[in-house]
């Protein structure tokens, strides 16, 4: 490798890694949220729920590196094409493929790196994931009998028990109950316990009432000596662990089960799940390609209407919303399977033309005016409103 090439790989690397970190860290924070009822829910320790959130990282990896590599190639090479480097490069000789060559080389390290975190980590880990968040519910029975704690059992199902008494007795149970639509119960006994048989457990509770209230506004309020509520099915439900397509290994994909009751009730989700997995780590190799196509070339600052980053991240997340797009529906339409492949290919296609031509991939010049008309107008009503309040912090100071 030259040493104009080691440059160019060595820049883009550093911006890539920059890129792919801050990426990383915001979309996992987003999916770390989404899973803080782990904790709250379920009452389980701040260990158990980072090692939840530490599984959910390969699950975005593959996402996340495309986007990553397109950032890295587009700024890396704008910043050169404003420093004159492009310029002096083409001017020494060099061809385009200086350029092009440790680009995708770089793509090529990502695309295998996005490969093999997809056929290979992510599924363990999912379904380390899935184990975990079992296991941390199924626990259900030391969960409710927690004293002066109002917990979830199910949606729509909450549960508190006031104190507990000698003889594992409990006291001051309160349950709520609108799973069923247009009726609320809210039971309510001064003492209970929970009784259990083999694997069913029931909580028993005595001198009590039952408010049921419906959506017209009836309420009817009935006393009971004694009253048993099933709790098995919640805690049988709680200790399975459902493993979905997206959560299988390639192999098993590959040849899944015929008593597998998923893959007999939509086999079709089996089969998209594995074209989705055979064909995404492609998007690294077609985002420099289009990164390529848009900044590889120097150019004046005259002929760019719109910023080169600007433009490969908007015609990325274009091909990316195509491939998901495709991939959604070959869940129902086997049919869209070709375009789940056909999307990366014929996108790579269009960019090497423009690579192979000596030709800028550009937006449409409506679209460039229209952005930079409306960047112009934000930057002029921005401007009238600093200047605003520059005269009032004036004019006061001159009251004063």
């Amino acid at each position: 490798m030259k040493v104009v090439e080691r440059y160019i790989m060595r820049r883009a690397l550093a911006v890539f890694l920059a890129a792919l970190i801050w990426t990383l860290a915001i979309v996992w924070t987003t999916q770390v949220l989404a899973r803080i009822d782990l904790v709250t829910d379920s009452g389980q320790s701040a260990l158990t729920f980072f090692e939840v959130a530490a599984l959910i990282i390969p699950s975005i990896v593959p996402i996340v590196v495309p986007f990553a590599l397109v950032v890295a190639v587009a700024q890396t090479l704008s910043t050169m094409n404003s420093d004159s480097e492009l310029a002096v490069l083409n001017a020494a000789g060099a061809s385009r493929w200086t350029i092009v060559r440790p680009i995708m080389l770089l793509a090529l390290a990502a695309s295998v790196l996005s490969f093999a975190v997809d056929n290979g980590i992510d599924p363990y880990a999912r379904q380390k994931n899935r184990q975990l968040v079992a296991s941390s519910r199924a626990d259900l029975l030391s969960l409710i009998i927690q004293e002066g704690t109002f917990r979830k059992i199910d949606d729509g199902l909450f549960l508190q028990i006031g104190e507990r008494l000698p003889d594992n007795r409990l006291g001051g149970i309160f349950v709520a109950d609108s799973r069923e639509e247009g009726v609320n119960l809210i039971y309510y006994a001064k003492t209970g316990a929970i009784i259990e048989s083999g694997d069913e457990k029931v909580l028993m509770m005595n001198d009590g009432v039952i408010h049921r209230e419906t959506l017209t506004g009836d309420l009817s309020v009935i006393r009971f000596t004694s009253y048993a509520f099933d709790l098995s099915a919640f805690m049988s439900a709680s200790s399975d662990v459902l493993l979905l397509p997206k959560d299988r290994t390639t192999q098993y994909l590959l040849n899944p089960s015929p008593n597998d009751k998923m893959f007999q009730r939509a086999p079709n989700r089996y089969l998209a799940e594995l074209n989705q997995r055979f064909s995404e780590w492609s998007y690294s190799l077609v985002f420099a390609l289009i990164a390529l196509a848009v900044a590889g070339d120097a150019r004046s600052h005259r002929e760019a209407r719109i910023h080169p980053l600007i433009t490969a991240i908007a015609l990325a997340l274009f091909v990316r919303w195509l491939g998901f797009f495709a991939a959604g529906k070959a869940d129902k339409i086997p049919q869209y399977a070709y375009m789940v492949y056909g999307v990366p290919i014929v996108a790579s296609a269009v960019a090497t033309w423009f690579i192979v031509s000596n030709r800028t991939m550009e937006l449409p010049v409506a679209w460039a005016d229209w952005m930079t008309n409306f960047a112009g107008r934000f930057g002029g009503g921005w401007s009238a409103i600093k200047l605003r309040f520059a005269r009032r912090g004036a004019s006061g100071q001159g009251a004063g």
